[in-house]
């Protein structure tokens, strides 16, 4: 398994348990690199909750801000300058599931993009959408965002109850490949969540 990027249309669209998902099936390691709110549970600690992994697992995040809001307002409200450099995949023997924070665009400072830090790591992503309404566009435009910076698109997972078209419509005009879906849950627990995963998607996808 390569490492992985796991980003969203929009922001709770379902990646994070998506991430954990993956983490839990795989046998990889997990790393919010920033983390935008503190109050209650970080994805960080969701993660670590649902995939039912140690914490060796488990990669800290480079920034911990607390409001929740974009990471480059965020930052400016906690008086802290995220210097991009520090943003480098941490190195281990398990392989990275790596999760963003947002969308694609969500600005880290006032002159870099999130996406700008996927390119520059060079990793393939996959793309987590819901299946609510409006997600065609969203997803369309995060897809064509991928493909301009030439961004590898491992696929694009869905996240929520069967909406058939819109799923067909982004992976045939997108042309991206539909990995499956995860529906979701009335208990979400660290069994059930590993039991839908292996249910709606292929293990092999994400090695």
């Amino acid at each position: 398994m390569t490492n992985l990027v796991v980003t969203g249309t929009d922001t709770d669209v379902g990646k994070t348990i998506f991430a954990a998902a993956i983490v839990a099936a795989t046998g990889a390691r997990y790393w919010k690199p920033i983390q935008a709110g503190l109050d209650g549970e970080t994805d960080t600690m969701c993660v670590a909750r649902l995939a039912g992994v140690p914490a060796s697992r488990i990669e800290p995040e480079v920034y911990r801000l607390a409001t929740a809001a974009s990471p480059h307002f965020a930052a400016e409200r906690d008086g802290v300058d995220i210097d991009l450099q520090k943003l480098v995949p941490p190195e281990g023997v398990l392989p990275l599931v790596i999760e963003g924070a947002g969308g694609l665009l969500v600005p880290l400072s006032r002159k870099v993009l999130q996406i700008d830090v996927f390119a520059r790591w060079d990793l393939p992503v996959v793309l987590v959408a819901s299946t609510r309404l409006g997600t065609i566009n969203h997803s369309l435009l995060s897809i064509e965002a991928l493909k301009r910076r030439a961004i590898e698109i491992r696929g694009i997972a869905f996240v929520g109850d069967e909406n058939a078209d819109s799923e067909r419509t982004i992976t045939e005009i997108g042309g991206v490949r539909r990995l499956g879906r995860l529906p979701w849950l009335k208990e979400l627990t660290p069994p059930s969540l590993l039991a839908a995963f292996n249910e709606n998607f292929s293990r092999e996808d994400f090695l």
